[in-house]
């Protein structure tokens, strides 16, 4: 498989911008593009499927063991190129070891044998980019380093002087991109909206396209991908929990790993989509209702109107089991309270209360081990997975499904709860620990 990695020193540089002009540019030449993200982030994905036409798989060595990972990478095997975007900056990840690492994107770039590109915020700074970069290229020696794409230039000067540094510092410029305000991806408060919801996703994407080409020697990036040997035949990917899936699918409820995804359907399974905000039910032959994550406090007084979709759960929940994560996990709940203070009735499946009134940040990785059943998953089973959400638990008072920590071990308070057959967690699942 041959691909790179686009990375930045930190969040915020344009290094989606980059990688979506770059996955559209690439694919208008004739190539097959194959995206990935380094990371637990579950909303570039879509962009990327989006810009590429092909779904985009998340790699997370710390949440991720080597069978997992080797099923997930091979899916680049019919790929012209594969092209990975990464999460924070190079070289972020958590403080104690996972499955198979601390989770930045370096570990994946090196692990997959992809060059790095490097995009640089360089506004403000000329010849002191090359100092940035140069420390970026020579933290890890064994990392393999393409080069850098220099981001927000604002005149022919400023480019001239810039390039001087990199030239000294012996670091190939692979393109400059002229500041344009006109670029940014809208966001909410999880980072980018989603991209179901951008207005004109399709006409931004193409701007991006030409933007690139315009500005970055396509010819290059593509000369600076490398080989990487295919891993043995592969593991499989995640099996699915039930035989008949019911997933909500709308702009409430979209986060969900595609790993999961085609897992699911690679192993026979049959995924049933619903809209709760249409006010539709989960299918009646359905034999378990999965309700991702999303943004379920945007449209709290739509969902509490929704009679036939909590009716259809109701139904559901009296024989077969009905389980939320993050977003899906409060539409299960007794009430969620907007920003505004407006209390809203949801489904009412599980006791929890959330607010947004008064946002608390909850973000990182996490290590579940079940002390209850769980959608395909008997109790003592160590999961792994992500959380990330500003909402705050006013009352909670079911039994707990499982003993929560984060990427260090400490306790996490959100251990998720259970009632009947109704479960829910607020950490987004990415798999099931490996065994050595």
């Amino acid at each position: 498989m041959k691909g790179l990695l686009i990375s930045a020193p930190s969040s915020g540089t344009g290094k989606t911008t980059v990688m979506l002009g770059l996955l559209r540019a690439l694919a208008e030449d004739g190539l097959a593009v194959q995206p990935f993200k380094s990371g637990p982030d579950y909303i570039d994905p879509a962009f990327h499927q989006a810009a590429s036409g092909r779904s985009s798989f998340n790699l997370d060595g710390w949440a991720m063991g080597p069978r997992l990972w080797q099923a997930i990478s091979v899916q680049g095997a019919q790929a012209d190129i594969c092209v990975a975007e990464g999460s924070m900056g190079l070289f972020d990840g958590v403080a104690t070891r996972g499955q198979q690492g601390f989770g930045s994107s370096a570990e994946t770039a090196q692990a997959m044998g992809w060059p790095v590109v490097l995009v640089l915020d360089v506004g403000g700074q000329a010849q002191s980019a090359a100092a940035t970069a140069l420390g970026f290229k020579s933290y890890n020696p064994d990392l393999p380093f393409a080069g850098v794409i220099l981001n927000r230039v604002a005149s022919p000067r400023h480019e001239r002087l810039t390039r001087l540094g990199m030239d000294r510092a012996g670091l190939p410029v692979l393109g400059v991109l002229p500041r344009r305000g006109d670029l940014a991806l809208p966001e909410r408060h999880l980072g980018l909206i989603q991209a179901e919801e951008h207005p004109d996703l399709e006409a931004a994407i193409a701007g991006y396209a030409d933007f690139l080409r315009a500005h970055v020697d396509l010819a290059a990036i593509r000369a600076a991908a490398r080989r990487h040997a295919l891993p043995p035949p592969p593991a499989s990917l995640p099996g699915p929990p039930a035989q008949r899936i019911a997933i909500a699918r709308d702009a409430a409820f979209s986060f969900t790993y595609p790993h999961l995804l085609q897992g699911w359907q690679e192993a026979g399974a049959q995924v049933m989509p619903f809209s709760p905000l249409a006010d539709e039910a989960p299918h009646p032959d359905a034999d378990l209702v999965w309700l991702p994550g999303g943004y379920p406090e945007l449209y709290a007084g739509k969902l509490a109107a929704a009679e036939t979709f909590r009716a259809g759960l109701r139904s559901h929940a009296q024989t077969r089991p009905v389980h939320g994560e993050c977003g899906g996990y409060m539409a299960l709940g007794e009430a969620l309270i907007d920003k505004s203070g407006t209390r809203h009735r949801m489904a009412g499946l599980l006791g929890l209360v959330t607010s947004y009134e008064k946002r608390k940040f909850h973000l990182g990785y996490r290590r579940a081990i079940l002390e209850a059943p769980f959608p395909g998953f008997a109790p003592g089973t160590a999961l792994r997975g992500h959380e990330f959400h500003y909402s705050t638990i006013l009352d909670q008072p079911d039994a707990p499904l499982a003993n929560v920590c984060d990427a260090d071990g400490n306790p996490v308070p959100e251990t998720g709860s259970r009632r009947g057959r109704a479960s829910g967690t607020f950490f987004h699942l990415i798999t099931e620990e490996e065994r050595a």
